[in-house]
């Protein structure tokens, strides 16, 4: 999804990031034969020093203005405290760190639709402000909900939607401090994409496309559009809220029997 969003970044230059440095070199040379100005710069968003690392080095390429936060793990890619610390730590790590450097700007963090799946009443939302006091503690109580489920990847799927359900409370936090900076902050919560990591997570979340409109997955294309106009600056009017992408799938429940 980040490298379908970088295309629509004409004009722009893009700084490119994640953990396996092969992607990285294969997605600039894609962007760049688009005509996009692309960099590669890896980073571990679990890591609040790499993260650090990369607003600084992001800085120094000119002014920053659009931070997408595609960083994302899902439950057949990782046990539930690295979803924690990948998907919600990281979430805080780049919204402060790349926030500490903005002059005027858009972060948009990207969620799920996996953060509308679990009743209120079992998100431990009191923990969430953990996550900037007490980070080891907000890991732990969040484990400690998700392993109330059976099975190791049920316990991962639990973990994860927490995480998700924290990036959009964590997003809209995030408005309300920097809006008077000049800083705009919206998440948007895609459902299952046609992509390496969705076709893995399809077989367990199968369900989620029977109660989509159109009974499909999304195409990357198709999200990538979609972040890219969020963070569009005609758009300055939108933020502090989830933007819900899933092809219907969270409200189809609703209205398909």
């Amino acid at each position: 999804m980040g490298l379908e969003t970088a295309k629509f970044m004409k004009g722009k230059t893009v700084i490119l990031s994640g953990r396996t440095v092969s992607k990285l070199d294969h997605a600039v040379k894609e962007l760049e034969s688009l005509g996009i100005r692309a960099i590669a710069q890896p980073c571990d968003t679990s890591d609040r020093a790499s993260v650090k690392a990369l607003a600084e080095f992001a800085a120094s390429q000119g002014e920053i203005t659009t931070i997408i936060n595609c960083a994302d793990m899902s439950p057949t890619m990782a046990g539930g405290e690295m979803l924690i610390r990948v998907n919600a730590l990281g979430t805080v790590y780049v919204n402060q760190e790349f926030s500490k450097l903005l002059k005027k700007g858009v972060i948009v963090d990207i969620s799920s639709n996996s953060a509308y799946s679990l009743p209120n009443m079992i998100i431990p939302k009191k923990a969430y402000e953990l996550a900037e006091t007490d980070e080891e503690a907000f890991v732990k109580k969040l484990l400690k909900r998700a392993n109330i489920a059976k099975g190791d990847y049920n316990k991962a799927g639990f973990a994860y939607a927490l995480s998700k359900n924290f990036v959009v409370w964590y997003a809209q936090k995030s408005a309300f401090e920097l809006g008077r900076k000049d800083i705009r902050v919206v998440s948007l919560s895609p459902g299952l994409i046609d992509t390496g990591m969705g076709k893995k997570e399809a077989s367990h979340g199968d369900f989620l496309l029977k109660t989509t409109a159109e009974g499909r997955m999304g195409k990357p294309e198709e999200l990538g559009f979609a972040i890219a106009s969020v963070a569009d600056e005609r758009n300055g009017y939108l933020a502090g809220v989830d933007i819900l992408c899933d092809g219907g799938a969270t409200n189809g429940k609703n209205f398909l029997k």
